[in-house]
Formats: C-alpha cells, structure tokens, sequence
C-alpha cells in the first residue's frame, strides 16, 4: 500500500517546507517509501491584486488540490489547515494534523519598533480581517493597508525602499520554517491578538477511504488534533470562514483543553472575548469533548452580541469598504 506516495501542495517556499516536512514524517512512520511532491496554483496564487476576503468562495487555497485528489493524480494534499473550509469537502476528509507550529501573530516591522512604538498614523499592512480588527482595538489610530503575496515577498515590500508600509503582521510559524525569524520585531500574545483557527497547524487531506485513514493515522498529533477540533467548531458554530474577524486559540496541558475565542468589529471599536476549559480530555470520547468546547463558547459569543457583529460584515458592506 502506497509503496509511493504522491503528495499535492503549493508551489511556494513555505507550502514546499510544509509539504517536505509530511514527507519527513511519512518517511519516519512508514520506513524508506518513495516520496513524491507535485505543485498546484490556485485561486488564492493566480489573483496577487485583489484582496483575500473579495476574492470570494470558500477554499481559495484549497480547491485546486481537492480537484486533484478527487481525479487521483495525488495520494494527499498537505494545507496549512487555517486555510481549509470547517466544512469537509465532498469525498474528503483531513487524515492528520501532525504537532503544531508555533500558533502566535507577530509584528515586523521597518524600524524594529514594536506595536506601541509605531509612530502615530502608522501605515500597516495585512491581508486578514481578523487581525486587521484586532490591531484597530489595540491602536484605532493606525493605516491598514492590504498587502499581498507569499512570506518571502511580503517581508520584500516591507523593506523595499519605497516602500509604502511602517511594519506588517503575519504567523510566526511561517517565519521559523524559513529561518527568517531575524525580521521578527513582536511577538503578540493571546491577550493582545487571537491567532485564526488552526494557525501554525498542517492539514494532511485524503480521500474518504480506509487506507488512506489508516496510513496517516500515525502522523497525527492528538493534543494538536483535539485543540484543533475545538477551534473549527467554534468557527463552524458561529457561521465563520477563515477570511472573518474570528480568532479562536486551543491547546492542552495536564489533561485540560483550553480554549479562548474572540469576536471583533471590523473597526476594532467592538470585542467580545470568551475563554473556557474541559478536564480528562485524554481519553477516547476527547474529540467529542473538545467539540463540545469549541460549540459551547460559539454559543456564549452569539449570546453576548457576536451575531450582530458577523452580520453587519456582508459581502456588499466589505466591498464598499475596500474600495
């Protein structure tokens, strides 16, 4: 049984990283098999111009490798599983989610300034709503900008001389994969900034078939995968894709999982946090718990006013205001 394996992925640095490191672990769970890794561009990599959230639809980094599991050209898709819809396409399913990356947002920017030390008016940029809204309730007086592209050429606009940017904000884990943590200026906590469902995790998708299940069963992470489960029910819960202004952080330790959520208006002048734990989550009915968990605080966050807040960001409403 898959004497070679056949692994989907992005064709940039970080996806190849991330796609290498799948065939790493493979290779250490299942002996010496033959690897290979075949790229694909999607939605999200042939439009570089418009931003993410009026690109529209769901999986815009995803779609392309789905395709290509469904017509078996692949074995898996390796995702960086905030990208994936909460939502599991037809036929598919995610077989693993091997340890996570370092979860956090940091700041990077051209003077090495950290967020309180940027100069009044500051122009940031980011392609996420979710931390476009956070920072706005950290510093109502800054300039989001949008700014696209991959890790690499981000940092590159950053620096260039002309550049029209005083810092920008993506996922540590990105940076540590590719050594370049030197640009790193702040590191934010949860309290100051929610990181997206699933940031700094690996998605390992596969068809809905028993051996594809059971040969990725020994790459995943249970902690990681049961942290995760709660994170994507509270966005599932609340109606969220990954392009809204929810932030949603699990972890465990000591047999607890426990869990933040965060809501924010896109003028970051609304928040609605909510934070909650689940003991003896190491035994078999621990993805069922840290469901509850996750559905739990979508319903507290509704209660308390998230609803109005997700529903006041229509299609229409976002357009108008990127424009």
């Amino acid at each position: 049984m898959f004497e070679t394996v056949r692994i989907g992925t992005r064709a940039s640095k970080l996806s190849l990283w991330q796609a290498n490191h799948v065939a790493d672990l493979i290779r250490d769970c299942h002996g010496d098999r033959i690897v290979e890794i075949k790229t694909y561009r999607t939605r999200g990599d042939l439009n570089q111009k418009a931003a993410l959230p009026l690109i529209g639809g769901k999986g815009i980094f995803t779609e392309a490798l789905e395709k290509a599991l469904r017509r078996r050209e692949i074995d898996f898709a390796v995702h960086s599983l905030k990208d994936l819809p909460v939502e599991n396409a037809d036929g598919l399913a995610i077989g693993a989610i091997p340890e996570r990356g370092d979860h956090r947002d940091v700041l990077l920017s051209r003077s090495g300034a950290t967020l309180a030390q940027l100069p009044t008016g500051a122009r940031l940029g980011t392609g996420s709503l979710r931390r476009r809204a956070q920072l706005l309730a950290l510093r109502p007086d800054l300039q989001m900008m949008d700014i696209r592209g991959n890790v690499p050429t981000r940092i590159g606009k950053l620096l260039a001389h002309d550049s029209p940017y005083h810092a920008l904000v993506l996922a540590a884990a990105g940076l540590h994969r590719l050594a370049l943590t030197d640009h790193i200026s702040e590191l934010f906590d949860s309290k100051q900034m929610i990181s997206a469902a699933g940031q700094g995790a690996l998605a390992i998708q596969c068809r809905c078939e028993g051996d594809s299940l059971a040969f990725l069963a020994r790459l995943d992470d249970a902690p990681t995968a049961r942290a995760i489960e709660a994170e994507r029910t509270f966005l599932h819960n609340l109606g969220a894709g990954c392009s809204l202004p929810v932030g949603a952080y699990a972890y465990v330790k000591d047999n607890t999982l426990r869990m933040r959520g965060r809501v924010t208006s896109l003028d970051g002048s609304r928040q609605i946090d909510v934070a909650g734990e689940i003991h003896a989550i190491d035994g078999p009915d621990g993805l069922l718990m840290a469901r509850e968990l996750g559905s739990s605080l979508a319903q507290e966050t509704l209660e308390k006013g998230g609803r109005q807040i997700l529903d006041g960001i229509a299609p229409g409403a976002l357009s108008a205001r990127e424009e």
